[in-house]
């Protein structure tokens, strides 16, 4: 009797296990396919995130500034469907970007942006003063054969991209937020959006079949898009002037001083922006009252009278501001979904002032390539199709570029005397006015940008050197003869060091024969 108890107690035992064992499976497949589903709809829904960006969206730009504010207008005005992330919408306080040479005014108007310097203070420019040793010369630009309204305009950088940002923002097509790219999204080579956080924090990822890269010269985002070798020669000192007159209205003033030059022009009607060029990335300290010792010591000195107490106010005033200044040649690498443009992509010295030049240049040539090209999907087609705006760009952006480095070394002083033969020789060429003084103002100024112009003005002034050596032929006593001669050929020597690695950097090729390596690759769709 016993024993049958036992036996229904272990079957029962067995029954109910098998029971529970069920119902707790059951319970366990029902929330395995409950998170399945879950997971189901949370990648339908993603899916379908990613579709509604694609559709909604056909250019991605990164950075708002100059660049990408002009950018978004140009495509948003086209009828594409832009998505502009600026990691800061506030308004910018910069030392550098506030002189529009009238090359790139002309760009502002083909781009149907020219309102943007107007309602700012912004300030025409007409040329520039060069001083070297006391002496000065005004070198207009030629801008006889243009309209009246054409010239230089100079301005606070800031609110020249607030202008830009308010004007692509008011495109109904034309989507401006405030986040930080963190990464592109690549997918087996191909660059398929990027992922951002927002203002609150929040991570997010947006889709476009293209993105185009325009976020400054502090780019986190280059090294995948390019072969970044930024070169640092020297570092803006910057000041501001108030209540002062330049001793040449409405022109920017070049300072051949020892040993850099020194900037002064008009940021606005009440103001006149100072940029100190120290060679070299190590500055005197500006806590410990280095910085200003130096500027009242040395720098002081070399500046007109007509700015001295200003300038020497301003030292005291404080608000000493240092910049690097950097150069990079564009290196790019060809990819698939993405396009990398402005600082980010192509740096030069900013002692030209033609960095919103090639930007805005750069944008034109892109607009016209993308306007014919209806569909953006097929990205293989379209990286073939755009690997000819890397060539078209060149005439204006390696122009300026060439000129920029080139004008930076002959400008600043040396203790090598054929580099300060060199350094006179070209103050003295361009004091020749006429064609001496208006091909290379031209050339700087963005309105005749010809790289073999470039090239032939700068062996002139070299040639121009040598000759001043020697003439009076009989005048010069033969034991200085040879002296003079070893020196002019030293300075030949010298221009050729100068410009030749610019020009090597910059793509031989590219440079001086674009038309016969310009070609679309790939139908238009």
């Amino acid at each position: 009797m016993e024993y049958q108890y036992i036996i229904g107690g272990i079957l029962a035992f067995i029954l109910g296990f098998v029971l529970w064992h069920r119902s707790t499976g059951m319970k366990k497949t029902k929330e395995s396919r409950e998170n399945v589903r879950d997971e189901v709809v949370k990648s339908s829904e993603q899916v379908l995130c990613q579709s509604e960006n694609a559709t909604n969206t056909d250019i991605i730009i990164v950075g708002a500034g100059v660049a990408g504010s002009a950018l978004a207008y140009t495509l948003g005005k086209d009828g594409r469907r832009v998505h502009v992330i600026e990691r800061d919408l506030t308004l910018p306080d910069r030392i550098v970007g506030e002189l529009l040479q009238p090359g790139g005014y002309l760009k502002l108007i083909e781009l149907g942006l020219e309102d943007c310097v107007e309602e700012i203070d912004a300030q025409q420019v007409f040329g520039y003063a060069l001083y070297k040793n006391g002496k000065s010369t005004k070198l207009s630009y030629p801008l006889q054969n243009f309209d009246q309204d054409v010239a230089g305009r100079s301005f606070h950088n800031g609110r020249f991209i607030q202008r830009m940002r308010e004007k692509a923002a008011s495109l109904p097509n034309v989507r401006l937020e405030e986040g930080t790219v963190t990464s592109l999204l690549e997918v087996e080579g191909i660059v398929k959006g990027v992922q951002y956080k927002t203002k609150i924090g929040q991570e997010l990822t947006t889709y476009a079949p293209l993105t185009i890269v325009c976020d400054g010269c502090f780019s986190n985002l280059r090294r995948s898009l390019c072969n970044p070798k930024v070169d640092i020669p020297s570092c803006f000192v910057a000041l501001i002037l108030e209540n002062c007159e330049l001793p040449y209205p409405n022109h920017g003033h070049v300072i051949l001083a020892d040993p850099s030059p020194i900037l002064f022009y008009r940021i606005s009607s009440s103001e006149i922006r100072c940029l100190v060029d120290i060679p070299g990335q190590k500055l005197p300290s500006i806590s410990n009252g280095e910085m200003a010792n130096y500027l009242k010591t040395v720098v002081a000195p070399q500046t007109p009278q007509e700015l001295r107490d200003a300038f020497d106010f301003a030292i005291n005033k404080g608000n000493i501001r240092t910049m690097p200044n950097r150069s990079m040649p564009a290196a790019p690498y060809p990819t698939p979904g993405a396009l990398l443009l402005g600082d980010a992509f192509n740096m030069r010295h900013p002692l030209t002032g033609g960095g919103m030049t090639v930007a805005l240049s750069d944008i034109v040539v892109l607009r016209n390539l993308l306007r014919p090209f209806h569909d953006l999907s097929n990205v293989y087609s379209l990286c073939k199709y755009l690997e000819s705006f890397y060539t078209l760009r060149k005439p204006v952006a390696s122009t300026i570029n060439t000129l920029a480095g080139a004008l930076y070394k002959v400008f600043s002083a040396s203790t090598d005397p054929a580099r300060n033969e060199m350094r006179e020789a070209c103050f003295d060429y361009l004091t020749l006015g006429g064609v001496f003084s208006n091909g290379p103002i031209a050339l700087l100024s963005g309105l005749n940008p010809r790289p073999l112009k470039l090239v032939l003005h700068f062996f002139a002034v070299a040639i121009y050197g040598i000759s001043r050596l020697i003439v009076p032929f009989p005048s010069i006593p033969r034991m200085w003869i040879g002296a003079r001669m070893w020196i002019g050929a030293r300075m030949i020597s010298v221009a050729l060091r100068i410009i030749f690695p610019i020009i090597k950097a910059e793509g031989v090729r590219q440079m001086f024969f674009p038309t016969m390596l310009t070609h679309y690759r790939c139908q238009v769709v």
